[in-house]
């Protein structure tokens, strides 16, 4: 594999800073594409140089030969497409020999011109077989074909500016920059860990360990652009990060930040992050058991076997031209006090240790996490960010048709959840006091600043897509509870003093109640006082309330 480059970025400021200026001054006359936040990671990457070789989205050929052969049609090796993705009307305002601006979502700024060389229509079955291995249930498969545009445009990129980011802007060094650093500081054996989430003792043990045994300092360099959803958000990881650099020894690790767009693709996830690692000036490079898998699907498959990712790296390895670290897991040892490999404890002797799973229940009940396993500064920045169920947000959605009682549990709930001592803040969004349209976002701050949020509007029947997309908005900051109505339309018809079915509606003709509602009932036949006490034992179950 070819050296890195210094990134088109980096090329650009050696050459000449005027070219920058010039590339300003042509940008008003050429047309725009706004990047999506994985393209605006990508881009990045390709113009400091954690990309290398790469200094473009893929052409066509470049794509089919990393679909097919895991390498660029130069031969040199590269696992994932890079691709600029475009719907097909977006796509047909450009043509080859174009020049296109590429700008930043969030502030628009100009960050590229890309020259249009391809445009072309992926074989997108292909490319989730292949990438991907195909599981419909993949979150890459399931960006490819529900997210990602119809047509890929591909082509040599100038660079104007990277992009601006306002947070933990001295952990952000570029590829050229952290080589340099290495530089100045000795460090000709650096072992690089990658990371998504929190890092305990056991963590900082691995790290320390394969340092010792590769006679190397340590790169702790987690991804901070986009990760496996419903993973931990960055800021509280690196919050995370910060704490544990303090408790190397010696100042013998680094912590820098990677604003990549995870695939979680597996093993050519783990080459490609190796292809990386080598470029930001890591020698070594530790790659663990299932690295970058999703899991598993809803039948309890796993996407990746457990060494796919260390067989695959070990196998590029001379061409990769950095070497791996198998992943060794390790385990406590509460009689000597320490942490050991698991294939090294012996037949019998009495080990600890937490999983995710436990970790995450103990967060939620806020039950005690032992310092043995991780250090109070990291249990303290864990549950200020994630509280116990208790102090936690939660919206709980109300839907059944117009007259089944849904304004009158609303406010039933609502007195009943505000008699508790010591709850939550309690709000009511019913459609009146907040626009149906700003229902969802106003929900997620309130949830997000850990109120009870109950949301019920008596005068329409929400789709199945309207329900769906108050679910995706709000429960990025909490839980989302559905709460469904079950009267019969019969029923609702019978005692209609408000008017709702003086003539025909398609919202009314078009209702299902949802069957995947958590909760259950109906007014007509239960009553008023048995929903409550349905809700009221559902969310204590849930750990929402303590009685």
């Amino acid at each position: 594999m070819l050296p890195p480059h210094g990134g088109i970025l980096q090329d650009l400021v050696e050459r000449d800073a005027s070219i920058k200026n010039e590339l300003l001054a042509e940008v008003p006359a050429l047309r725009s594409i706004v990047l999506t936040d994985r393209q605006i990671c990508d881009l990045e990457l390709i113009l400091n140089g954690g990309f290398s070789p790469l200094t473009g989205f893929l052409v066509k050929k470049d794509y089919l030969s990393v679909v097919e052969e895991m390498r660029l049609a130069s031969g040199e090796i590269w696992s994932i497409p890079i691709t600029l993705d475009l719907t097909q009307s977006e796509a047909s305002k450009f043509e080859i020999g174009d020049r296109v601006v590429l700008r930043d979502p969030r502030d628009d700024k100009p960050l590229s011109i890309l020259t249009v060389e391809d445009k072309y229509v992926p074989d997108k079955e292909n490319e989730a077989k292949k990438v991907f291995r195909g599981d419909p249930e993949h979150p890459a498969v399931r960006y490819l074909f529900d997210v990602a545009g119809d047509v890929y445009i591909g082509g040599s990129l100038q660079a104007i500016q990277l992009p601006t980011h306002y947070d933990y802007a001295a952990l952000r060094r570029t590829p050229a920059q952290l080589r340099s650093e290495f530089k100045s500081r000795d460090w000709e054996r650096v072992v690089a860990f990658q990371t998504r989430n929190p890092m305990h003792r056991a963590h900082r043990e691995l790290t320390v360990r394969a340092a010792r045994e590769q006679l190397a300092n340590v790169l702790v360099h987690p991804v901070v652009g986009l990760t496996k959803p419903g993973d931990i958000d960055h800021h509280t990881r690196v919050k995370v990060y910060q704490e544990i650099i303090k408790k190397y020894p010696n100042g013998m690790a680094q912590l820098a930040l990677l604003p990549l767009a995870m695939r979680m693709a597996g093993d050519r996830e783990a080459v490609w992050h190796a292809i990386i690692r080598k470029n930001f000036g890591a020698s070594h490079f530790i790659v663990g058991r299932d690295h970058a898998g999703p899991g598993s699907n809803s039948k309890g498959v796993d996407f990746y076997g457990p060494y796919d990712a260390q067989e695959l790296v070990e196998k590029h390895k001379s061409e990769l031209g950095i070497q791996v670290v198998p992943f060794r897991m390790v385990t406590y040892l509460p009689e000597e006090d320490r942490y050991a490999p698991i294939d090294t404890v012996k037949e019998g002797t009495k080990t600890l240790n937490i999983s995710g799973t436990e970790l995450r229940k103990r967060l939620r009940d806020g039950t005690h996490i032992p310092e043995w396993f991780s250090y109070p500064e990291v249990v303290s920045i864990l549950r200020e960010s994630h509280p116990p169920r208790p102090q936690q947000g939660f919206a709980l959605y109300l839907t059944g048709l117009p007259n089944s009682g849904v304004d009158a549990l609303a406010q039933a709930l609502l007195a009943t959840f505000n008699q508790f001592s010591g709850a939550r803040h309690i709000s009511l969004l019913d459609g009146k006091n907040v626009p149906e349209s700003a229902i969802p976002f106003v929900a997620h701050e309130l949830v997000r600043s850990g109120a009870g949020v109950i949301i019920a509007d008596p005068r329409i029947a929400p789709s199945a897509e309207t329900i769906a997309a108050a679910k995706k908005v709000i429960s990025k900051a909490g839980s989302f509870i559905t709460l469904s109505l079950e009267t019969s339309l019969e029923d609702v018809s019978k005692v209609d003093r408000k008017g709702y079915y003086a003539e025909e509606r398609t919202d009314v003709a078009s209702y299902k109640n949802p069957e995947n509602a958590e909760i259950k009932v109906d007014l007509y036949s239960e009553g008023t006082t048995i929903a409550i006490q349905k809700t009221v034992l559902y969310l204590e179950e849930q750990g929402f309330f303590k009685f």
